[in-house]
């Protein structure tokens, strides 16, 4: 049984992200790959990031002969949560191609999440709701059983009588260094690398060390995690950081969590065992005003190698950031600012 992954988050149709030069690999799949892969299944995967014509998969298609084909975004990214129509359109078309292969399809994505109806009607074979990779390995599992779907959390499907059916959400996984490091060397690295360099100067790769967000800004989207927040172990975040750089050469990285480095002592312990292992590298991440008013936790970020902090300030208008139960303060901004600049 072979099992093609790909994403659906073509880098080059979203015009306003391909001026900015600064692709990442779809992590979420690959991590999902991983998954599958340590389960005892075939894999096969294509890369869609930097291409823009989401035909070019039949080839695969032909190629591999795959029972199935997952298109599984990277619900890390945020780029994949503000769904575009052409996004949506070439994952359709992707279905379709599928199915022209005989293959049953399943989508991940925070948009088939929201619109699980419409995806299924366009042809998909299964959508996953929520975290997805125990999920796929039960609708993998229970086809090759025989045994069915109506039992599985975490899916919709159109039953034999056409009906669209919706079961429960799965609860999110809790401990997740269980799961196994993405499958990183699925990505062709020059590929981005080239991008990068001819537009930065650098190479910068995309990791994530947790999953959600406790915060309950009412615009934001959350439709994979909703508002669990779960963290990986720093020692488990920099072994595949060591991992990455032994596979090519990069030291700068995108920490891809919603919120970094929220629970206590965490980074302070992640720059502990960066020292300890003489790692070069340096990041960003993306974090909250009132986060930034600790002087350890600040000082900390530092010393590990952060140098660049998107704070999230939405307004400087206290009437709007309440009325978005943003849950903090301009004055917030002001000092939170004052304290990452004094830092560089």
């Amino acid at each position: 049984m072979n099992i093609l992954f790909c994403n659906g988050y073509f880098y080059p149709l979203d015009k306003k992200q391909e001026k900015f030069a600064q692709p990442y690999p779809p992590l979420g799949t690959i991590i999902a790959a991983s998954f599958i892969k340590q389960n005892n299944y075939n894999i096969a995967f294509f890369d869609n990031c930097l291409n823009s014509d989401p035909s070019l998969i039949e080839e695969q298609l032909i190629e591999s002969k795959p029972s199935y084909l997952v298109i599984y975004d990277d619900g890390f990214n945020y780029l994949t949560k503000m769904c575009l129509g052409v996004m949506r359109d070439a994952v359709l078309e992707m279905t379709k191609l599928g199915k022209k292969h005989d293959c049953k399809v399943i989508i991940s994505s925070s948009d088939s999440t929201d619109h699980f109806q419409h995806y299924l009607e366009e042809g998909a074979d299964y959508i996953l709701l929520g975290e997805g990779e125990e999920t796929l390995l039960e609708i993998i599992e229970s086809e090759k059983s025989g045994i069915g779907a109506e039992q599985i959390k975490g899916l919709a499907f159109k039953n034999s009588d056409g009906v669209v059916v919706k079961n429960g959400r799965r609860p999110v996984k809790k401990i997740l260094d269980d799961f196994p490091v993405a499958l990183w060397e699925l990505i062709d690295f020059d590929s981005y690398r080239k991008i990068w360099e001819e537009n930065h100067g650098y190479f910068s790769l995309n990791l994530a060390t947790t999953r959600g967000c406790p915060y309950k800004c009412n615009w934001c989207a959350k439709p994979i995690y909703g508002n669990r927040y779960n963290s990986r172990s720093p020692q488990n975040v920099i072994e595949e950081i060591k991992y990455l750089q032994s596979l090519t050469e990069v030291n700068y990285f995108w920490m891809c969590d919603d919120i970094f480095g929220l629970k206590p002592n965490w980074v302070q312990e992640f720059s502990q065992l960066k020292h300890e292992e003489n790692l070069e590298f340096k990041y960003k991440i993306q974090s909250r005003v009132d986060l930034m008013l600790k002087e350890n936790n600040l000082d900390a970020l530092v010393d590990s190698g952060a140098d660049m902090i998107w704070v999230g300030a939405e307004s400087g208008s206290q009437k709007i950031l309440d009325a978005m139960d943003k849950g903090t303060q301009v004055e917030q901004i002001y000092e939170a600012t004052h304290n990452l600049k004094k830092r560089g």
